[in-house]
């Protein structure tokens, strides 16, 4: 699972060939969550938070800090990904 970002504690990551949408997880005090970057005819629509089975979610600060990431970074995402 190769770490994507490290920003204030938060490690972004992502895992290779795994479902669609494009997404990443977000780590941070043991807790995790995880990102949607959802494309709409081939525009950016959205960041889509979602739970992770089994983890308890990022807290509510730590998931604005993680949308706002994914948002400002959703292209190189999207591009490593790819």
């Amino acid at each position: 699972m190769p770490k994507l970002y490290e920003y204030s504690g938060l490690i972004v990551l992502f895992y290779s060939h795994e479902h669609e949408p494009i997404h990443v997880h977000g780590k941070y005090q043991n807790r995790e969550s995880k990102t949607e970057i959802i494309y709409d005819n081939g525009k950016f629509a959205e960041v889509r938070i979602n739970t992770v089975a089994g983890k308890r979610p990022l807290d509510r600060r730590m998931l604005t800090v993680f949308k706002h990431l994914v948002e400002h970074y959703r292209e190189d995402i999207v591009n490593t990904v790819d």
